[in-house]
């Protein structure tokens, strides 16, 4: 058989897919499916059940310095596992199996350590293998410095790795397969019924992983955007029909496809910062060189010639965000640093938000009604955010899914 004439596939598994021996059979059944349906087949893996978080808890034991090398190096063997284990269960089946590393699969990154950033795939080695009828197994989450280091890819990063091979390879779409059965309205251990979204748009999907939802990692849906891969979001436990990520899918109905909260955010304010030019510039900067992301960036004009800047980060750099803020505080003697870890943001996001200008009072007023006090507000043209407590943020989505989308519905 020719397979160079074969259409080419990506699946990709989460960590409760691969959970233990019995869930690897059960993928590699699915891997034998696809492949005898007519497909060069592509598998990549994420670390077994909770394995990295496993990793991330025995290397607290060890030591309490976070060495990102060492972190990396650690972590990556999860997935490494996986592959070897996954391709042993598919040959198991008669189908030729063969797993790869990120150095055989030819996937480079640079960037900060457990942030790599891709820049580039040579996967010579796996074109060979699927050219010659051998599924090929890759390990997710993981990728290869210029100078030979492992560096890993954020959380979610299994996902950028498979759509990443997908666009590298000219496969068709990329099919993500996890322990949930599609993108959902609303987090269902929050809200009493979320719906299943059928397709959504990659910049619809993307606004809701940046703002907190779980599905799928922002810069994956980025990347399928830039190439044009179709995401298909399903579950690897059920045939129930899953969720497709595509370029301007034809949809109707509601205007707010979903609402999100992400309680693992910090608030920062430098109070006092002098009016001068090159403030913001010197901040930001050090924040980027630093690896940290400042979203929902705000400045208040105040007289006297001094002004507050607030902007959020994620908790896990909040440590780091104080550090830059205060030594800038010093050098431009501005009055001090304060932050806030209580608080969360929940966010309702649709595409014609921009359209509909009932929108952003029908939020406050539910908020409102709710007895909830708005902090800080943002929109954009997908999305409508209200900074809240973190002990309401939960009301605040429910109150929201069930006007926006529950009541919409009916």
């Amino acid at each position: 058989m020719d397979y160079t004439q074969l259409p080419l596939t990506v699946l990709k598994f989460g960590g409760s897919s691969v959970a233990g021996p019995k869930r690897m059979k059960h993928v590699a059944q699915i891997v034998k499916k696809v492949r005898d349906s007519g497909y060069r087949v592509v598998v990549v893996v994420s670390a077994m059940g909770s394995m990295t978080d496993d990793l991330l808890a025995l290397a607290r034991d060890f030591s309490d310095t976070n060495n990102g090398r060492e972190m990396d190096q650690l972590l990556a063997t999860g997935e490494q596992q996986s592959v070897a284990l996954l391709a042993l269960a598919i040959q198991k089946f008669g189908i030729p199996a063969q797993s790869f590393t990120a150095l055989q699969a030819g996937i480079k990154a640079k960037g900060f350590p457990m942030e790599g950033r891709i820049y580039s795939i040579d996967p010579v080695n796996v074109e060979k293998a699927l050219n010659d009828g051998i599924v090929a197994v890759i390990t997710g989450f993981q990728a290869i410095t210029d100078s030979g280091d492992v560096i890993t890819l954020g959380r979610g990063g299994s996902d950028l790795s498979a759509v990443a091979l997908a666009a590298a390879l000219g496969a068709k779409s990329c099919q993500l397969l996890k322990d949930v059965s599609g993108i959902m309205s609303g987090d269902p251990r929050v809200v009493k019924n979320p719906m299943k979204i059928d397709s959504i748009g990659f910049e619809e999907c993307m606004e809701m992983a940046v703002q907190g939802a779980n599905v799928i990692q922002a810069r994956s849906v980025e990347m399928a955007a830039r190439y044009n891969i179709p995401i298909y979001v399903g579950s690897s436990f059920s045939e129930e029909e899953g969720s497709w990520v595509m370029s301007n899918p034809v949809t109707e109905g509601l205007v707010i496809k979903a609402v999100v909260h992400d309680s693992q955010i910090a608030k920062v304010v430098l109070l006092g910062v002098p009016d001068i030019p090159g403030v913001a510039a010197r901040l930001f900067g050090s924040l980027a060189e630093n690896g940290i992301g400042a979203e929902m960036i705000i400045q208040n004009n105040m007289r006297g010639g001094v002004n507050d800047i607030g902007f959020l980060v994620k908790k896990s750099n909040l440590e780091t965000a104080i550090q830059v803020s205060r030594e800038l505080c010093r050098k431009i003697e501005a009055q001090g640093v304060s932050f806030d870890t209580e608080i969360a943001r929940v966010t309702i996001i649709g595409a014609g938000i921009a359209n509909h200008p009932e929108i952003p009072s029908k939020m406050f007023t539910v908020l409102a009604e709710e007895g909830i006090n708005i902090e800080m507000i943002a929109s954009t043209a997908l999305a409508l955010t209200c900074i809240v407590s973190s002990d309401r943020a939960e009301d605040a989505v429910r109150a929201l899914h069930e006007h926006f989308i529950e009541e919409a519905s009916l």
